[in-house]
């Protein structure tokens, strides 16, 4: 029997989903593209360097859950809102290898983790709000920079890590179909200005989490 959610009850899933993905490790449902891949002895300071590049990317993740769980409590149609659910879902893969790779190499997440993704969660909403086809190209603007943030970490992890850059290229290839999956879909171009905000509020987020 298929049940009837009224925006209570997909707040309060949201309220949930919000929860777990801040203060729980999530459970992927592919495997870790990194998981048969021996990890080989580097440097102090190559770990440090892979600790701080592999919690920025953790922060990215957090942030993308809060993007696409508002979106998709925003959207009008049924096929937007399964489009952002699906990202979600893939994107909560990519959280979970992060948070093992930084556990294996001896790091920790973002201690501000809560902040990015109640910032993000707004944005999301924002965007939400302000139509399907402008949802989606925030979508579409949003993946293209992180793709191009995933090739900037790919060519600065240390050379020998090679667990790290597995995960980052395959976290790669989906946001470039995630991208590619907005624009058949409907979305639009996004202005200059508010392209050049998102990129603003990327760099606060990478250099801050890179730290803290």
């Amino acid at each position: 029997m298929h049940r009837h959610y009224s925006k209570l009850d997909h707040c309060l899933i949201q309220l949930d989903q919000g929860i777990r993905t801040i203060f729980n490790r999530p459970a992927e449902q592919r495997p870790n593209p990194a998981i048969d891949t021996p990890d080989t002895n580097i440097s102090p300071s190559e770990r440090k360097h892979s600790i701080g590049l592999m919690r920025v990317n953790h922060a990215g993740e957090i942030s993308a859950q809060a993007l696409y769980q508002a979106q998709a409590l925003t959207a009008r149609s049924a096929a937007t809102r399964t489009s952002m659910k699906q990202a979600a879902e893939e994107e909560n893969d990519h959280l979970a290898w992060c948070a093992q790779r930084l556990e294996e190499l001896g790091g920790h997440i973002s201690h501000l983790s809560s902040i990015w993704y109640l910032g993000s969660f707004a944005i999301g909403t924002l965007a939400g709000l302000a139509g399907d086809k402008w949802s989606l190209g925030f979508l579409a603007e949003t993946e293209e920079q992180v793709v191009r943030h995933l090739e900037a970490h790919l060519e600065n992890l240390p050379s020998e890590d090679h667990k790290s850059r597995k995960i980052v290229s395959q976290m790669r290839a989906d946001e470039s179909e995630h991208a590619t999956m907005a624009v058949e879909i409907g979305a639009v171009a996004l202005p200059k200005p508010i392209k050049k905000m998102m990129a603003l509020f990327s760099k606060v987020m990478t250099k801050t989490a890179y730290w803290v």
